[in-house]
């Protein structure tokens, strides 16, 4: 662990309030000139759009930034159909769609909402079952048939192929889920509020150690990272709160230093302000930063 030497890249968290400017935030985060805009994904909040729909309306108005969801709570998603929302989202929008896939939270909600509640082993057991069978779909295969004990495909079309090679990032925490990121997942899409930096290395260790049990090489696995905080002009009030000069040197340490490649802001205050800060302040200034210290 330290620096896997990725390319890095930088989006932004859009709460999906109902109430709230989201597409022109969106056309915005486009136009200066981010990678990435991910929506979490709770389907039983009663203030917040529908993440998919949301996805969908970013890329018709959108030129270039790539959308994701923020995770998607896959107990409420069947893996096949959401398999064929997303490649038809990666079509449609010229090559611009991901896929985050978390295994679930907040039980009662998506009981409340008819879908299961899942044990932590089933729940990690549905996930990994999940990937399998959206990769199955992507594959645009006639015929598909997959006999998990939460998923089954039963002679299954797929179709239609995604644009690009979308990738499948996991917004996951325990052992056994890690396992799943580094045996069978493109990236790792944990939250700094509970991946905090000091538990990093342990967490990639685990990716890791599975990865190379599968084959693969540990550079091989994105690592995003939903970093909240604020951007203020003051003095430091902690881990990603404060000036400009502080996020620059954080988020340098956290590429070069702890294996994070791309970095997705979840910023308290005025959304605008923050997000136009980011932009056109701290994401140049890491990108510099990190091309010197790589040499």
């Amino acid at each position: 662990m330290g620096d896997y030497g990725r390319p890095l890249e930088f989006g932004y968290f859009l709460v999906p309030n109902a109430s709230d400017p989201l597409l022109d935030t969106a056309r915005t985060a486009d136009r200066l000139g981010l990678d990435l805009i991910g929506v979490q994904d709770h389907p039983y909040q009663r203030r917040y759009v529908d993440t998919w729909t949301l996805l969908s309306m970013i890329a018709a108005v959108t030129e270039r930034v790539r959308v994701f969801p923020d995770v998607v709570s896959l107990p409420l998603r069947p893996p096949a159909v959401l398999a064929k929302a997303a490649a038809s989202l990666d079509v449609l929008s010229g090559g611009r769609a991901e896929l985050g896939l978390g295994a679930g939270a907040f039980w009662d909600a998506i009981e409340a909402y008819g879908g299961p509640r899942r044990s932590p082993k089933d729940a990690i057991g549905a996930l990994e079952e999940a990937v399998t069978v959206i990769r199955k779909v992507w594959s645009g295969e006639r015929g598909l048939r997959f006999d998990g004990e939460h998923y089954q495909l039963k002679g299954a079309h797929g179709g239609p192929v995604p644009a690009h090679r979308m990738e499948i990032w996991l917004g996951v925490a325990g052992p056994r889920a890690l396992g799943v990121a580094g045996r069978a997942a493109d990236g790792w899409l944990p939250s700094s509020t509970w991946a905090t930096p000091d538990r990093l290395p342990e967490l990639h260790a685990r990716i890791d150690a599975a990865a190379a049990d599968a084959g693969r090489e540990p550079s091989d696995i994105r690592r995003l990272y939903n970093v909240g905080g604020v951007i203020t002009t003051g003095s430091s009030e902690g881990f990603l709160r404060g000036p400009v000069e502080q996020w620059t040197d954080e988020l340098t340490d956290l590429a070069v230093g702890s294996g994070m490649d791309t970095f997705i802001l979840c910023a308290d205050g005025e959304q605008d302000t923050q997000l136009r800060r980011f932009a056109e302040e701290i994401v140049p200034a890491v990108r510099e930063r990190v091309a010197e210290e790589r040499g």
